[in-house]
């Protein structure tokens, strides 16, 4: 019998309906019964109305406390919203090169680039990384959460709806506004150290007839590591009247987790036609898959002063991340090792060293009755590649064993001017505000070569034949690839917002923009919640939006050689301005066009806040990267136009069309008790589903016998399953006298890893991870805390061994809580 789904926006009505009513019938609660202090949160993001609370928007919008934000052993900020918020995921690859240290976070199951994060409400630059893995997010390059220390963060306001019409590109599935503390007194200081305490199983294979080692069926092992220690505090300093100077500051160490599997492959070339006698005593736990090695120092300064006319501001953050992470093993048989080098083979390492950095300064004043804010805001990302315990092949046994392998930078700088009032008008029940400005942005984009070591062929032999040229597991950027572009955006916005009626609020915007490298783009957007009583309203909207090509999308190029039959043929990710790009059929990259419908409801019941907002987003044109092209038909036809020794490859294309939807649910309510406490309850749940509905292809490859396929089966899958099909968490906050506690419990459900036939996909099945954290307050000054994130030590279905054939990736890079197991810590804090 045929299944019918519900629609989410008809869901949501539906839970908008029935749920108050359950929490009514299940409150005991009197009117008489003492209640908590309710306070206004005021919001900055989503609403250009001054004072505007978080409980009184037409869209969606999320807070995150400071307070909040300490409250787990984990102190990387995407991993604390990934609990906080209902479709909020942070998959932490492994084995991904540079993206194990510049990790993505999705929201609503979009890519990591499809949500726009501004600090104090102004544009913040991306990373410099494009992500080129297989993993979530591939393709994309995003701001990178990780930059900004929770002591500089006063609050995080997420707008979980599309803001292209009045923040700009990139905004098609929300908005995450940093906003840093502002302290002229006072002052904090926290130091952390956790640690995990951990077990996990994974399936092995059968030892081989005649073998010198004995592999065990399943693999049950223990592990402690991943030892991390992170200083952090705030100082707030009065400059003169009305001033203030806040400075942050974190530093972090952290050791590398290993949850690799057992290495069954035979390692040693055999001797006299038997196995060598090492294999019995070669360590086979001999991967680095998990956690990056990392040691990171952070800097935010934030500054203020308030003036007869307005106020000035700026802000300033440094910071400096080196990580390490490992490649996949080379077992001393290997046609890639020397032996004169590595008698037993060699774990290479990938060690990206990033820098970033911001600054900020801007005035805002008053001109009759006009409010005006004028900013100029710049931020520049930069990794850079060294390669360690390696070896270039093809230079022979005097190969070095480290090389710099050049790297990329990105660069922004944004000069904004805006204006806001309100004006009386008589048809409108309040005030109507009314917002505009302009947006001028420069962007820059390079790529800088390594050392030629890094990438050239020194021409040594195996057996007659050629070997693979460069460092092994990442080879090094050549100097052809080397790229320095810039681009230029303009933009210009109106937003206007009131009450139309006294239970009616009504918001449209409407933005223009105009980039130098690819056109034009206008998007709007129209938001009305209804009131129907102090306790219930309806909200939705509905908008265009869009995502304009990044810098990085449209110029990121690399090289290897591969030897194909003892041919040597440059396989390279194109930039489409490539001649060999566009024989392809490669085009200009065009913007990615959305639009976004939501429907929900808020209501609260006896003290409980509930909110309910469906949504869908079709996106069409959507920017991914290609698959390999390297098939035979495909070298012989870049022959016949004439681009010899090309052995094919790949670049980014529009094309690709998706519809995805879902709901949000959010519930908070707090029951203080005079005999045990307050007790503060926050639920959240998020049901999500995307659907690719149309793939990019090329006539001039599609006109090969057979086409190849430009976006295949694990790309779409990875679209429409590789984020959790549904999420739930609750969070109970506890608090009395001196003690207080923080309980979090996270279901995430269903997850595809998917393979290159169905025959090879992996089903994920839904996990529970629980988190609890204690707290004493010795006095106003000193707190301690002790806790545990993953209490009961969950993992991901581990991979099958046809899976693991290296006995390295014993889990899937697909889990959206990653494969790390419980952390154990402890922290103390003190206020001054």
């Amino acid at each position: 019998m045929h299944q019918i789904k519900p629609h989410p926006i008809a869901l949501a009505i539906t839970l908008a309906l029935f749920t108050p009513l359950t929490m009514a019938q299940q409150s005991n609660t009197s009117e008489n019964d003492e209640k908590a202090e309710k306070i206004e949160q005021i919001i900055v993001t989503g609403t250009r109305v001054a004072g505007r609370s978080v409980s009184d928007t037409a869209v969606p919008i999320d807070i995150i406390s400071a307070e909040n934000l300490t409250r787990a052993g984990s102190t990387e900020l995407n991993q604390v919203l990934s609990t906080a918020l209902p479709s909020f995921n942070f998959p932490r690859p492994g084995l991904s090169d540079g993206t194990d240290t510049v990790r993505p976070a999705t929201l609503r199951g979009l890519g990591p680039d499809q949500s726009l994060v501004l600090v104090n409400s102004k544009r913040r630059h991306s990373a410099a990384l494009v992500n080129v893995n297989g993993t979530v997010g591939r393709g994309s390059s995003a701001v990178d959460l990780n930059t900004i220390p929770t002591a500089a963060i006063n609050s995080v306001e997420v707008l979980r709806d599309g803001a292209s019409a009045q923040y700009g590109s990139d905004a098609i599935a929300g908005v995450l506004n940093i906003r840093l503390r502002e302290a002229s007194e006072g002052g904090n200081f926290t130091s952390s150290y956790g640690w995990r305490e951990t077990s996990y199983t994974t399936p092995t294979t059968p030892t081989p007839t005649g073998a010198t080692w004995s592999a065990p069926a399943n693999l049950e092992r223990s592990r402690t590591d991943g030892e991390t220690l992170t200083l952090s505090g705030w100082r707030g300093f009065e400059l003169g009247k009305d001033a203030f100077l806040t400075v942050s500051a974190e530093y972090k160490d952290a050791e590398r987790t290993e949850r690799g599997g057992w290495d069954y492959r035979q390692q040693y070339p055999l001797v006299n036609g038997q196995y060598d006698t090492r294999e019995t005593y070669f360590n086979r736990f001999s991967a680095w898959y998990g956690e990056p090695e990392l040691s990171q120092f952070t800097l935010f300064a934030n500054a203020g002063k308030t003036l007869d006319n307005g106020k000035i501001y700026a802000w300033l953050s440094y910071q400096d991340r080196e990580a390490r992470s490992g490649g996949f093993y080379r077992p001393a048989n290997d046609s890639r090792n020397i032996l004169a080098i590595y008698p037993d083979g060699f774990l290479p390492i990938i060690a990206p060293d990033v820098t970033d950095a911001s600054a900020a300064v801007g005035y805002e004043f008053d001109v009759g009755e006009w409010t005006v804010d004028t900013s100029l805001v710049w931020g520049q990302n930069r990794m850079a590649f060294t390669i360690e315990n390696t070896l270039n092949r093809s230079i022979g046994p005097t190969s070095k064993t480290e090389f710099d392998a050049g790297g990329f930078r990105y660069g922004q700088t944004v000069f904004n001017l805006s204006g806001v009032r309100s004006i009386n008008v008589d048809a409108l029940a309040s005030p109507l505000n009314i917002a505009t400005g302009i947006e001028l942005r420069r962007e820059r984009y390079g790529i800088f070569a390594g050392e030629p070591d890094s990438w050239r062929n020194g021409g040594e032999l195996l057996n007659g034949n050629p070997t693979a040229s460069g460092a092994q597991v990442f080879p090094g950027f050549r100097p052809s690839n080397e790229v320095r572009e810039t681009r230029r955006a303009v933009g210009a916005y109106v937003d206007l917002e009131a009450n139309i009626t006294d239970n009616m609020l009504g918001s449209v915007a409407l933005r223009a923009e105009d980039y130098s490298d690819f056109g034009s783009n206008v998007t709007g957007k129209a938001a009305l919640r209804y009131d129907f009583t102090d306790d219930f309203g309806i909200r939705g909207s509905l908008q265009n939006g869009f995502r304009a090509p990044s810098l990085q999308q449209q110029n990121f190029t690399a090289t290897s050689t591969n030897f194909i039959n003892g041919v040597p043929f440059d396989i390279t990710t194109f930039p489409v301005s490539n001649p060999v790009a566009q024989a392809l059929g490669a085009k200009p990259l065009d913007a990615e066009e959305s639009v976004n419908y939501s429907l929900g409801a808020v209501f609260n019941v006896s003290g409980v806040s509930i909110t309910v907002d469906g949504y869908r987003i079709d996106i069409d044109d959507r920017i991914v990267l290609s698959e390999n092209l390297t098939q035979t038909n495909v070298r012989d036809y870049l022959s016949s136009q004439g681009f010899i020794g090309i052995g094919g490859g790949r670049f980014f294309i529009n094309g690709v069309d998706t519809e995805t939807q879902g709901v949000d649910v959010v519930i908070n309510w707090s029951t203080p008790t005079e005999d045990f406490g307050l007790f503060s309850f926050t639920v959240v749940g998020n049901i999500n589903e995307t659907k690719v509905t149309a793939v990019p292809a090329t006539a001039e490859l599609s006109a090969l016998d057979p086409a190849p396929t430009l976006f295949g089966r694990v790309n779409v899958l990875t679209f429409e399953k590789g984020a959790p099909k549904d999420k739930f968490g609750a969070t109970v906050n506890w608090s009395y006298d001196n003690f207080s506690a923080t309980f979090k419990a996270t279901r995430y459900g269903e997850v595809l890893s998917p393979g290159t036939t169905a025959a090879t996909d992996l089903t994920l099945s839904p996990k529970v991870l629980m988190d609890l954290e204690g707290r004493y307050d010795f006095n106003d000054s000193w707190t301690v805390a002790v806790g545990a994130d993953n209490i009961f030590d969950e993992y991901p279905d581990a991979n099958p061994i046809n899976l693991n054939t290296t006995g390295a990736t014993s889990f899937s890079n697909y889990s959206p809580f990653g494969r790390s197991g419980r952390l154990v810590y402890g922290r103390v804090s003190y206020n001054f």
